[in-house]
């Protein structure tokens, strides 16, 4: 199992950051969103703000596959229609690509490496 870390903003606008957590409590979220994310090989998700900054922490089984789960998201109107209605909330970061929401981080340390 292996952990992957993506970041994106919000809008600043403190009613809309409100609205986009509400949206995140266990109930609002919808069922199919989280079968969705379970479904991918997904084992744990969590997203943290500060300021307009989202991080996305995600453990992920060893066969999870990004593209996979893009098509399978691609492919389902619910989900579509989750991502559309958080598109209100977020904006891409500074450096993303035409259409890119969530990215990658890179990870620059791990603690563990540092044994021995």
């Amino acid at each position: 199992m292996t952990w992957q870390c993506l970041a994106l903003d919000l809008r600043d606008d403190p009613s809309l950051i409100a609205e986009y957590e509400n949206w995140h409590r266990r109930e609002n979220i919808w069922p199919e969103i989280v079968a969705s994310i379970r479904q991918a090989g997904i084992l744990d998700m969590q997203i943290f703000r500060t300021g307009t900054r989202l991080v996305m922490l995600m453990r992920v089984s060893p066969d999870f596959d990004p593209a996979a789960k893009a098509a399978a998201d691609a492919a389902s109107a619910r989900v579509q229609a989750w991502e559309a209605l958080m598109s209100t909330y977020q904006q891409p970061l500074p450096w993303a690509a035409a259409g890119q929401k969530w990215l990658p981080m890179e990870r620059i340390f791990d603690l563990a490496g540092c044994d021995g």
